[in-house]
């Protein structure tokens, strides 16, 4: 299956990426961008991994940092695509295709430029259905590899003198550290280019499809808005085989951004033993209800709506905003290899202070 991305399909992708964004992903208008420039740059190719063959080079493309709206960072169409041209340098290799690590707001569309511009295939594959805060949860099982995989990572705040280049080589666990303190140095948000593997491996360790379904959701989204906000709501749920855990006003946020480019802290929906305590890096990692009962957790899609069916992004989230909690269970969503190593918990569970592995792996 192959599939010419046209300028129809970014609001698709935009749309549908930003529920499977968990409250994270990107900006929808840095989507847009990005959506916009490769279609008018060239002819973005979605393909399917049956179309790949075995031995071609697929890497993933990726924006690290904390999409919460708190840094003043900067990312251009272009440094996507110089990510792409590092790699490929240091790889001695053209890349045949893009994976990217995560859906989101920008992310589902993370390889359309290079895949105008320099010819690289959007593969139909993500490191995870679903945003999530850290490399190692998008790397398609190779946290815990001892293998050498190449890294890059450009972008930042040219008003600031923030922008950065730069390659790294070693251990996936030991240089994807090093990206998200460039981010950080950067501005808060960067592009990047990881991890080129072969594309047996991806076939066998990404979650396969991930990208028609966001564009699937997102169609299903735009057919609905005409209805209004509970149509909207209804098409998501049916689509992505969803429920509604929780509804009412914020009464608390608590988030702050830390020196390691996260977005950190907690967000309270509606009071008393109904409520819903939102658990945040970057994205929603787990929700407890007013008993402090886990009722939804990683890799479990959990994402804020508000009554027109918007999803709501960590940093667009305010206290007394009226909000419902949408969890799509992780046994309806394609799992990547990642989502069950459990190299991948410890430094998330560290920074949150709960514990994920149990729910995640259980």
């Amino acid at each position: 299956m192959t599939r010419i991305l046209r300028a129809h399909d970014i609001e698709a992708a935009v749309k549908g990426g930003a529920v499977y964004a968990a409250g994270g992903g990107g900006w929808a208008d840095h989507g847009r961008m990005l959506g916009t420039a490769a279609v008018n740059a060239g002819e973005p190719e979605l393909v399917s991994m049956d179309d790949v063959p075995d031995d071609a080079w697929i890497a993933t493309a990726a924006a690290i940092g904390a999409p919460a709206g708190t840094t003043e960072w900067q990312m251009l169409g272009v440094d996507y695509v110089k990510a792409v041209r590092l790699v490929e340098e240091e790889l001695g290799a053209p890349i045949y295709g893009l994976i990217i690590g995560q859906n989101g707001k920008s992310s589902t569309l993370n390889a359309w430029l290079p895949s105008a511009i320099l010819g690289t295939k959007v593969i139909d594959a993500v490191g995870d259905i679903r945003a999530h805060p850290t490399g190692d949860m998008g790397s398609i099982g190779l946290a815990n590899s001892p293998e050498p995989m190449i890294q890059s990572a450009v972008g930042g705040n040219r008003s600031k003198n923030a922008y950065i280049e730069l390659v790294v080589r070693g251990a996936t666990a030991k240089v994807s550290p090093i990206l998200r303190t460039a981010s950080d140095m950067s501005g808060g948000f960067i592009a990047s280019c990881r991890n080129p593997v072969p594309a047996a491996y991806v076939r066998e360790h990404a979650a396969l499809g991930g990208i028609s379904m966001a564009l699937a959701l997102g169609e299903a989204i735009i057919a609905a808005e005409p209805r209004g906000g509970t149509a909207v709501i209804d098409a998501i749920c049916k689509q992505t085989k969803g429920e509604i855990i929780g509804q009412g006003k914020v009464v608390a946020k608590d988030v702050v951004y830390t020196n390691e480019a996260f977005d950190v802290g907690t967000i309270q929906v509606g009071s008393g033993k109904g409520a819903c305590v939102l658990h945040v890096m970057n994205e929603y990692m787990a929700v407890d209800d007013g008993e402090a009962k886990r009722i939804a957790g990683y890799p479990d899609v959990i994402t804020t709506l508000n009554t027109n069916g918007v999803p709501m992004s960590v940093g667009e989230v305010v206290e007394g905003m009226e909000l419902l909690v949408l969890r799509v269970p992780k046994t309806v969503i394609p799992l990547s290899s990642s989502v069950t190593d459990p190299a991948v918990y410890p430094s998330v569970e560290a920074t949150l202070g709960i514990n994920l592995t149990d729910y995640a792996l259980g």
